[in-house]
């Protein structure tokens, strides 16, 4: 079984990078995205409405990440291209390998 929390990790750095081939390796085919805004769209819709904000991040640091039974939770300040920042709190959800879930937590802008 992969190491969850370097799945993760990997997510946030195909954002940082904007490797939606790496995304995609680590997003079961049966994936789901929830959020205040997305109400458990599928895999094709959340490349297609979540992942061209790729290009407005450059930069994850990760304040929390712990690892459950399956699933891992990360708290992270993100940078924007713009140089401004926000923080959100995350649940990566698995099944084996795969990130089956995501639920997004929307934190708050920071100075």
């Amino acid at each position: 079984m992969a190491d969850r929390t370097s799945v993760v990790r990997d997510l946030y750095r195909a954002y940082e990078t904007n490797d939606r081939e790496l995304a995609e390796r680590h997003l079961a085919p049966e994936y789901r995205f929830w959020s205040p805004y997305d109400d458990g769209i599928d895999r094709a819709t959340y490349f297609e409405r979540c992942w061209p904000n790729a290009h407005h991040l450059s930069h994850f640091a990760f304040d929390r990440v712990v690892e459950g039974e399956d699933d891992v939770v990360v708290t992270y300040t993100a940078e924007r291209a713009d140089g401004s920042r926000f923080r959100n709190t995350e649940v990566q959800v698995f099944d084996g390998d795969r990130v089956v879930r995501t639920e997004v937590y929307f934190g708050w802008d920071l100075r």
